[in-house]
């Protein structure tokens, strides 16, 4: 199958090849968010600050706001997932009534491999419809999220403009730690946000304290554990928020949030260096006077979502 990302992009005769983008310009998708939990809108160039590795860059690119998304969702579609799909997949609705009308959506799922499912569009309803049909695996097989999830952002590495990826997952991987390693390591390098949403909250939901253990811990308990993390730390690295239902009735406010991220996501660029070096990235927002407004500790009055740095190109 043709990858999502670049069917009107990629060159006839040529379908499995991934195109490669080269770029000079870092780009760091940024959200920031209010105590009282509404998203800051109406700032301006002026009103950012990015600091690489500890010096200050200034900016070469800046979009508000309103700069239209693109948004692929990739859902988990295996037996485990099979049991709980009708929670999340009706409660989408909530998602894409969110978004802009100029927001273009794409659907994959996953399994062993990903599988485009439906090209990049600003139809909200062919998403939907999409979902619906979504076809669910009932056998075992190879749970491989981490290079789905690495496949997936080569298909949309020539998308330019504001990303994201939005996972309907369970976390699982039955591959080697190196496989994550792998994808940590590609994720610093690319321009994409992710938001991570658990499945199966009733199974990985955290034992009751009250009760006094009654044996060992359970494996299950351990490999969910490592699960969590590792989506934790896929919404870490590229500036997103990971949730983690554990009801049905937590996927359309948690949905809803999304779509405000987004909606409400800036987009900045900054210029590379050029040593094949890891630069940690930290971004203010500054008010009126030119000042940082405080983000961390008791004095904080807003939070700051955005990646947690990009791997520069050689020398």
């Amino acid at each position: 199958m043709i990858p999502v990302a670049v069917v009107a992009q990629q060159p006839a005769g040529n379908a499995q090849q991934p195109l490669q983008v080269t770029t000079e310009m870092v780009q760091i998708g940024v959200s920031v968010l209010a105590n009282g939990g509404d998203f800051v809108s109406g700032l301006e160039r002026k009103n950012f600050r990015v600091v690489d590795a500890g010096n200050d860059r200034p900016l070469v690119f800046f979009a508000p706001t309103d700069a239209p998304a693109q948004i692929l969702v990739m859902v988990e579609t295996s037996p485990a997932v099979y049991l709980i799909q009708n929670q999340h997949i009706a409660a989408a609705y909530a998602l894409l009534d969110g978004l802009g009308p100029d927001d273009q959506v794409a659907l994959v799922t996953y399994n062993q491999a990903p599988h485009a499912v439906l090209a990049f569009t600003p139809d909200k309803n062919a998403l939907l419809a999409a979902l619906g049909q979504i076809q669910f695996s009932v056998g075992m097989g190879e749970l491989n999220f981490y290079d789905s999830v690495s496949t997936v952002l080569d298909w949309i590495a020539p998308v330019s403009g504001k990303k994201a990826l939005v996972l309907l997952t369970t976390g699982l991987d039955s591959s080697s730690q190196a496989r994550w390693e792998a994808l940590a390591e590609k994720l610093r390098a690319r321009d994409v946000v992710i938001f991570p949403v658990a499945l199966g909250g009733w199974l990985r939901r955290a034992p009751d304290k009250k009760r006094k253990p009654t044996g060992p811990p359970k494996e299950d308990s351990q490999v969910f554990a490592n699960a969590d993390q590792a989506l934790l730390s896929l919404a870490a690295i590229t500036g997103g928020r990971a949730f983690f239902p554990e009801a049905a009735k937590d996927f359309a406010p948690m949905y809803q949030q999304i779509a405000a991220a987004l909606r409400h996501q800036y987009l900045l660029g900054i210029a590379p260096e050029h040593d094949g070096q890891f630069h940690p990235l930290r971004v203010q927002v500054l008010d009126s006077n030119g000042q940082p407004i405080a983000t961390e500790g008791k004095k904080a009055t807003q939070r700051i979502f955005s990646r947690a740095g990009y791997l520069a190109p050689g020398p």
